[in-house]
């Protein structure tokens, strides 16, 4: 909240400055002072001018002027001040305080940048040099075929059996009969170090005491934290001391560092973004770093709004100016309604209150944003380039990519499932052309086009109720993702009842078969399948409805035509899948598990939680690793891990994981986790 000086005016030369007690006029008496407010710059006076002259009054209008201009055109702040006292030091020193504030903060900017670009060269150069392995393997594969089949005798069939290598074809008399000792697997002390960092990185601590707060993993904390100390540094450099007195200085910078945060926070939140493509990044792993990023500029708005109330408490009161007619003035109560609309925005996107009233967390998100930066623009001259770029990365988001180009309405069968509290929601149609066209990659496109294994959409079942025709629920897509070329898609959806929208639809679903969807996506990350193909084993660690996950995975990875770095015929697939109900094997069919036992996944079904109680997922993990391990003929091979379940479970495999990698296996985890 900042004001301008017109609170207070002097009476006449030598005496004191008197309140006004009618309504407040519009910027008098000092025209400069209100071409100030203009122009994003409300200084404020010290308290010294209490006593203020004629004379000191143009010095300080000259000193506003010329900090409003240097601030805006960039000028250089010189400012001659004709008395060389303690009140004119006071207003050199709040002058060069918000000059600096002004354009120290435009660095902001460059520096997250930088930091995008670093990430975003990582990302690249680690793509590339997967596709270059994946090449050369492919070309190692297929040399040693040709070895294999030729050293094969011809009057024996062909072993089908891809795991054993291919020098036992080779045998003869002249072989050993003790075959060589195989290579030493021992890292070397550079990639030790690497695993060891990598088994920090990927360690999920407990959740925090008392408020029982999930924590991410050590990987991503650090990644906030860099986002954090950025801010702090931005927040504190060059502030005056004492805090105390230089109220409106830090005041003025928290405000500013608070708009220059505020498109950054809204393309965190967008589901359509370029981060995406540039750092690998999906929607839901950028999405803590929105929240992240939302409680700081909480903090913000907080300091912001007690350095001004201190201001009012030090300068305004003593001169007679009451709270109320503080904060009535038309330059603070946007900022007020402001602070009120994004203190409320974090309480309400808490995760307590998202369980309890997900539906009023949706609504309220969308709407207190919008007014948040309504009230930003009308309260500070200088947030209104920050507030429209915000404005465009909404609007864009939300109307240009999820009401057009993803948007799409199907009718879809409903189905209950043997358990009486899932759902099964089912749905084909023709494909369009254009899936993995670099249109389609670059801007994305809706399901008419196809989706990927792991991405998710948000329906809309308008039939339900009116007030589900503005809500939005993400699912992920449970059937496999189509593959190039195909002509249909088989579009399906694994629904657990749950409270709310998910009940409502269930009740809904018992005396209809079938109803009209609008469909918002596909979404999600392909970082997940990425390692999965580079893996020489890949393992699936599902809970419950996370099977959603595991099957269009399991689908690709055993159809695609070349996977992994190291020989896609050596790659062992794995399956684990703890369930509550042994109904819930229902979900995707026993036959389908049939189908991909036949197919070579090793499939792991523990006796249902509601009988045997939890398993422990993380030694099932750990032997299925080993086990399969010992089916393929290769040293140090790469292990890839994805998890998707509740979030002890997530935790579970994820150090589990951790220990594997600081025992040093090269090993790799992908958490998909459930909830929004």
């Amino acid at each position: 909240m900042t004001l301008s000086t017109d609170l207070i005016s002097p009476k006449s030369e030598g005496t004191t400055p008197t309140l006004h007690t009618t309504s407040l006029a519009p910027w008098h008496p000092f025209n400069h002072v209100s071409s100030c407010r203009r122009h994003g710059f409300f200084p404020w006076y010290h308290y010294k001018a209490a006593a203020m002259t004629p004379s000191s009054e143009q010095l300080w209008r000259e000193s506003l002027l010329t900090a409003k201009n240097a601030s805006r055109y960039g000028t250089d702040p010189l400012v001659s001040f004709a008395q060389d006292d303690e009140e004119a030091e006071e207003r050199r020193r709040l002058v060069e305080g918000v000059v600096f504030s002004h354009r120290f903060i435009l660095t902001y900017q460059a520096a997250l940048c930088s930091i995008v670009l670093l990430f975003t060269i990582w990302h690249w150069h680690w793509k590339f040099s997967r596709r270059r392995r994946v090449r050369r393997c492919m070309k190692d594969d297929e040399r040693q075929d040709c070895e294999s089949t030729a050293a094969t005798d011809p009057s024996h069939t062909a072993s089908k059996n891809h795991h054993l290598p291919v020098q036992v074809a080779k045998a003869d008399e002249s072989s050993p009969l003790l075959s060589s000792p195989p290579p030493s697997t021992k890292p070397n002390r550079l990639r030790t170090i690497f695993r060891k960092t990598h088994a920090i990185a990927t360690y999920q601590p407990r959740n925090l005491p008392l408020i029982n707060k999930l924590q991410p993993s050590i990987q991503t904390t650090l990644l906030v934290l860099l986002l954090l100390t950025l801010n702090l540094f931005y927040a504190t450099y060059h502030i005056p001391l004492p805090l105390r007195a230089n109220a409106f200085i830090w005041s003025d910078r928290a405000a500013l560092l608070f708009v220059a945060n505020l498109p950054w926070l809204y393309l965190l939140g967008a589901k359509n973004q370029p981060l995406k493509s540039l750092t690998g990044y999906s929607y839901e792993q950028l999405n803590l770093l929105h929240r992240r990023l939302g409680e700081w500029l909480c903090g913000l708005a907080v300091v912001h709004t007690v350095g001004m109330l201190l201001v009012w408490y030090r300068f305004f009161m003593p001169a007679g100016t009451s709270l109320g007619r503080y904060l009535a003035h038309p330059v603070v109560w946007p900022g007020v309604v402001a602070f009120a609309c994004y203190e409320l925005l974090y309480f309400t996107s808490l995760a307590g209150f998202r369980r309890r009233a997900y539906e009023v967390f949706l609504a309220s998100h969308v709407g207190l944003q919008a007014a948040g930066l309504g009230f930003v623009y009308l309260h500070f001259w200088s947030s209104r380039p920050y507030v429209l770029v915000s404005l465009g990365v909404f609007l864009v988001d939300r109307t240009v990519f999820r009401l057009l180009v993803k948007s799409r309405s199907v009718r879809a069968e409903l189905k209950v499932m043997e358990d009486g509290q899932t759902l099964l929601v089912s749905a084909d149609w023709s494909l369009v052309p254009g899936l993995g066209s670099w249109w389609s990659s670059l801007l994305g496109g809706d399901t008419g086009k196809g989706w990927r294994p792991m991405e998710h959409v948000f329906i809309t079942v308008p039939a339900l109720a009116p007030r589900h025709v503005v809500q939005a629920h993400p699912f992920t897509i449970a059937s496999a993702a189509p593959e190039r070329g195909q002509e249909h898609a088989w579009f399906n959806l694994i629904i657990r009842a749950y409270d709310g929208f998910t009940r409502d639809l269930l009740e809904y679903a018992r005396y209809h078969s079938s109803t009209t969807l609008r469909l918002d996506g596909p979404y999600g990350s392909s970082h997940a399948l990425e390692m999965l193909r580079d893996s020489d084993v890949a393992v699936l660690v599902i809970g419950g409805s996370g099977i959603a996950v595991a099957h269009p995975l399991l689908w690709t990875l055993l159809h695609a035509p070349h996977s992994t770095a190291k020989g896609s015929k050596r790659r062992q697939l794995g399956l684990i899948w703890i369930v509550h109900e042994a109904s819930h094997l229902a979900w995707i069919g026993h036959e389908r598990l049939d189908e991909l036992k036949a197919m070579g996944v090793n499939i792991c079904v523990p006796a249902p939680t509601s009988k045997a109680g939890r398993p422990d997922v993380g030694s099932l993990t750990r032997s299925m690793i080993r086990d399969m391990e010992g089916k393929i003929p290769i040293n140090d091979p790469n292990v890839g891990v994805v998890v998707s379940g509740p979030d002890g479970m997530n935790r579970v495999v994820r150090n589990t994981c951790a220990n594997l990698a600081w025992e040093g296996k090269n090993i790799d985890v992908a958490v998909e986790k459930y909830g929004w």
